[in-house]
């Protein structure tokens, strides 16, 4: 697999470039907007990384002159926690998937199979696991026809889960990624999410078995199961 990189910040890019090519990714990094601009233009990648604040461009430049190049390649951008506006607009220019530093290269990696194994026919505001769907623009689940909202923190932390399938993410990481700030560990405020989650599910899915059901890690957190 190829990735193009492009990130200002040497360390964070030397910390991916590591993480992935150890698992067998090629990674093509680039220091700003615009090399970004003519390494995607020129070359064919299966994903491109791009953090949301860079030189040679403003913000979101770069993604919008590639999709106005006909580039369609999957995009991941790296945001910090609290750039919400930019996030949003990322998606509704094009971009496919976002994750906020600080983050675990696993996690990278893992939204980046699980990006480009949807990205031919899935609407890019849209995530898809079993029979779920996510709305990541209008915030609300839909299975079997079926539609529910969610609130802020719902939102959020079904969101965390369906960008990383079948990968296991702790009470801690859940915890900090959703609501921002260490709370008590013993704290039962992501069991709580979840059942409401849950419910919420269910009463879309009615008795069918759900596919793409949250299931429970002893011990451990959770995760979305595509199994």
């Amino acid at each position: 697999m190829k990735i193009l990189l492009v990130e200002d910040e040497q360390k964070i890019a030397d910390f991916i470039s590591a993480g992935l090519g150890a698992k067998s990714v090629n990674v093509s990094h680039c220091i700003d907007g615009n090399q970004g601009y003519e390494f995607a233009c020129k070359h064919t990648y299966d994903a491109i990384i791009l953090d949301i604040m860079l030189p040679g461009r403003d913000r979101l430049d770069l993604l919008r002159s590639l999709r106005r190049a006909g580039v369609n390649t999957p995009v991941i951008l790296l945001t910090a926690r609290n750039e919400l506006g930019d996030r949003v607009q990322g998606l509704e220019m094009g971009a496919d998937d976002y994750l906020a530093k600080p983050f675990y290269v696993e996690e990278l990696n893992a939204r980046i199979h699980a990006l480009v194994r949807r990205h031919e026919g899935t609407p890019q505001h849209v995530l898809e696991v079993g029979s779920l769907r996510l709305d990541c623009i209008n915030r609300r689940i839909d299975c079997q026809g079926k539609t529910a909202e969610l609130t802020s923190r719902e939102f959020s932390l079904l969101e965390h889960l369906m960008r990383s399938p079948n990968q296991v993410l702790t009470r801690g990481q859940l915890l900090e990624h959703v609501w921002g700030y260490d709370f008590d560990p013993c704290t039962n405020v992501v069991d709580v999410s979840i059942k409401r989650i849950r419910s919420k599910i269910a009463s879309l899915a009615g008795a069918s078995k759900m596919v793409g059901a949250i299931e429970s890690v002893r011990g451990t957190g959770y995760r979305m199961n595509t199994r």
